[in-house]
């Protein structure tokens, strides 16, 4: 919960927690943690300083939580604003609705409904709007699942297409933070850009990220080291694991703290 915390004000609308009052509050729960005191506590101890520690914070980051549920309302209603406006253009020229389409396309009249849907998701999200980006991709890629008849060059294309889709989900709900699956739904995509290409370095870096937030730091090790096998060079991935190693000797000494005490 602490690294969670401290993740915080990385995120969209982290400006309006108060690091002076929120890091000296994890700083000192951290601390206590690695005490004595720590190591003759029991559950019920615990849970007290966890359940204080959430209170404590919560008081903090009343201005963040605001933000971000006024946030996520204003892209949910601007999300099925978009979606309305789509259907009425498509109803308008004539297409059929993506979710329901059955038709058998040409291949370059397909091919122009994904890349469509493709720019449309890019510029949603360089304008930070990242729930109507990450409905372009999945319709594009959902439109990318309807080719028929495939030449080898074609099925290269579109392959080549649908690990972008994928790679641009992923980051599309690695910013999404707050739904509640952000994090599983990242790695979902990353796992989709690895079955066509298993060794994209973009998708495991990705899938490591979201593996680290959610605290599951040897896979996130196992991704990273993947990755720096595949391309050396790469400055960020080497940075990332570092932090993760430090993530895991932390975790180890916990863990060994937490049986001494219950087996000593």
């Amino acid at each position: 919960y602490i690294l969670e915390a401290r993740g915080l004000r990385a995120r969209k609308h982290g400006e309006l927690i108060d690091g002076a009052r929120l890091e000296p509050l994890l700083d000192t729960a951290e601390e206590w943690l690695y005490s004595d005191e720590a190591d003759a506590a029991d559950v019920a101890i615990f849970d007290a300083k966890l359940s204080d520690l959430r209170a404590e914070v919560a008081e903090v980051t009343t201005a963040f939580d605001e933000a971000v549920q006024a946030a996520r309302l204003a892209e949910e209603k601007a999300l099925e604003a978009s979606a309305e406006q789509a259907a009425a253009e498509r109803a308008a020229s004539g297409e059929a609705d993506e979710d329901h389409d059955t038709r058998k396309l040409k291949y370059p009249d397909r091919l122009r409904l994904v890349l469509k849907n493709k720019e449309e998701g890019t510029e949603l999200f360089q304008g930070g709007n990242f729930r109507p980006a990450a409905a372009r991709y999945e319709h594009a890629l959902r439109h990318a699942a309807k080719f028929v008849d495939l030449s080898p060059d074609q099925r290269a294309e579109v392959n080549s297409t649908k690990l972008s889709l994928n790679l641009n989900l992923a980051m599309c709900w690695l910013k999404i933070t707050d739904a509640d699956n952000y994090l599983e739904k990242a790695i979902q995509s990353c796992g989709d850009a690895l079955a066509i290409d298993d060794k994209s370095v973009k998708a495991l870096y990705r899938r490591a990220t979201a593996l680290e937030l959610k605290k599951d730091f040897e896979a996130a090790k196992a991704d990273l080291q993947a990755a720096a096998e595949i391309a050396p060079e790469d400055k960020a991935v080497p940075k990332l694991l570092a932090r993760v190693e430090i993530q895991i000797t932390r975790q180890l000494a916990k863990e060994k703290k937490m049986y001494s005490k219950m087996f000593g």
